[in-house]
């Protein structure tokens, strides 16, 4: 696989024609100019930034797909101009469904395509804080990649207990401790087992809120649960707003060009965090108390319903799961720890290695494990912000390595 196949967004830009390779650059630029005149209030914000971030990723995330036998530039978010064979059989049967089966048109507008998970993406990203990223960009991101152990590791195992290549990755997305980013997954890779496996990473979610705590104690001693961390001049640098949405939208923008099957994510995300720091309390109370609680109720909801004993037992790959599932995010967990460890030892031990249990995607929750560990050690211990700061790259890291598996695995499936 070349570079242009596997970062599939630059890959478009030479199957597309000239002119039109031309005119999505520009209206990449045109977006990231719309973005910064709305947070400047030169032009109307709720309308120009959500606006600008939909131009340069829908731009920036084309990839080269086959859509209904036809290879050729597609995109995974919407198709304006889609058409039908013009039967009515199957809508028809839809509708039948959806008016007998009460939570059916919920599970089918937005569980079953991946809408859902990208709700709870913009709800994450509105109440992430990413000044601790770019305050510490390098100890955060390498705590973070060294988390994604447990999804790398995974897959490997998961084929030698006889998985397909996208039913391996899927359960191997497990390990980024990211429900939506599971069901994401298993959406495009293997819709067979996307039940199942999405009902085992929310059970394990749960699990390991308990679980973590266990495993930091065992393998950082309290000595260094305890360590507070002696201030450096990153500490006390002010973030401004203008640096936050400087980096929320050419992130976006870079990402979504490199990976744009997971363009969804990525943009949910960034717009999400771009809405918190444009300062919009009207836009960030609808994603933060609206969307992101409703999304979670109705897919813990549907993810209790869709726990039948049919769909549980009928399937003997459930147990495998179940063990993958465990594998996974314990091996995310102690690869975020000997991430912690490293940084520990690049700073010259000015640093405390129970941070790196953050690595692991679940923002905030894993950050407050970390620093929960560090304040049973030692009562004056904060180490919350570096803990968020390695969190969020988690989120980061985990949506670019889901991008690579799919790039990759996408055309064997």
């Amino acid at each position: 696989m070349n570079l242009l196949q596997l970062f599939q967004g630059i890959g478009s830009l030479f199957e597309a024609e000239p002119m039109v390779a031309v005119g999505r650059v520009v209206l990449i630029f045109l977006g990231i100019v719309l973005v910064w005149l709305g947070f400047k209030r030169t032009l109307e914000p709720l309308i120009m930034i959500p606006m600008g971030f939909g131009m340069a990723a829908i731009n920036a995330g084309l990839l080269v797909a086959e859509f209904q036998n036809i290879l050729g530039l597609s995109n995974i978010m919407i198709a304006p101009l889609a058409e039908t064979d013009g039967t009515l059989e199957v809508p028809m049967k839809l509708l039948d469904v959806m008016q007998i089966d009460f939570l059916q048109p919920i599970y089918t507008l937005t569980f079953s395509n991946g809408l859902i998970a990208c709700l709870v993406f913009m709800g994450i990203g509105v109440i992430s804080d990413i000044s601790p990223v770019l305050k510490y960009p390098f100890t955060s991101m390498l705590i973070a990649l060294f988390a994604e152990l447990g999804t790398i590791l995974t897959f490997p195992i998961a084929i030698a207990m006889g998985f397909s290549p996208g039913a391996a990755a899927s359960v191997a997305t497990i390990g980024t401790a990211d429900g939506p980013m599971v069901l994401f997954t298993s959406l495009i890779l293997d819709k067979s087992l996307f039940v199942p496996i999405t009902i085992v990473a929310y059970l394990y979610l749960s699990i390991c809120y308990g679980f973590y705590p266990l495993l930091v104690k065992a393998m950082v001693p309290k000595e260094l649960r305890a360590k507070t961390i002696e201030l450096r001049k990153q500490d006390s640098a002010v973030i401004s707003q203008k640096a936050k949405i400087i980096f929320d939208i050419i992130a976006c923008t870079v990402l979504c060009l490199l990976f744009p099957v997971a363009a969804p994510l990525f943009l949910s995300f960034f717009l999400g965090n771009a809405i918190r720091e444009a300062a919009m309390p009207n836009y960030k109370e609808l994603l933060e108390k609206v969307f992101l609680y409703a999304a979670t109720f109705f897919l813990g909801l549907l993810l209790g319903i869709l726990c039948d004993a049919n769909t549980l037992l009928g399937d003997p790959q459930v147990l495998k799961l179940l063990i993958l599932g465990f594998i996974a995010l314990g091996l995310a967990a102690v690869g975020g720890i000997i991430g912690g460890y490293v940084v520990y030892g690049i700073n010259r031990k000015n640093y405390n290695p129970a941070i790196g249990v953050a690595g692991v995607s679940c923002i905030p929750t894993t950050a407050k494990i970390a620093q929960h560990a560090a304040h049973e050690a030692n009562k004056r211990v904060i180490i919350l912000q570096y803990a968020m700061g390695a969190s969020v790259c988690g989120v980061i890291t985990s949506a670019i390595l889901t991008g690579l598996y799919v790039t990759i695995i996408l055309p064997m499936v």
